[in-house]
């Protein structure tokens, strides 16, 4: 069966388990990583949020995990607001895979 979890800091994703999700609390880059590489031989996970303020601490633990899974990772911001962590990983890999920042630097 397919299983949604939720990684970051425990105060910040504990909402999460009130509507049947996996949490999984995390509190620093370390934690983080050893995570989402356990996750990562897990066929069953299908899809996993980490909180945006842990995954800037983290950018190759979060690159590790899409490239050994085939869960889908989402950054999602937190009551501090968005960092935009998710749109800047994802206009390094467009630059990266064309070779033109096609979406503009801010």
């Amino acid at each position: 069966m397919a299983r949604a979890i939720v990684i970051g800091e425990r105060h910040l994703i504990l909402g999460f388990k009130g509507v049947g999700m996996e949490i999984i609390p995390a509190q620093d880059r370390e934690a983080l990583h050893r995570e989402l590489m356990t996750l990562a031989r897990d066929p069953d996970v299908a899809l996993v949020l980490v909180t945006e303020s842990l995954a800037a601490e983290a950018p190759e633990s979060i690159a590790e995990f899409r490239g050994a899974s085939m869960a889908s990772l989402t950054v999602i911001p937190t009551h501090e607001g968005s960092r935009h962590v998710s749109f800047e990983m994802m206009r390094r890999l467009v630059e990266k895979s064309i070779g033109v920042d096609v979406l503009g630097k801010d």
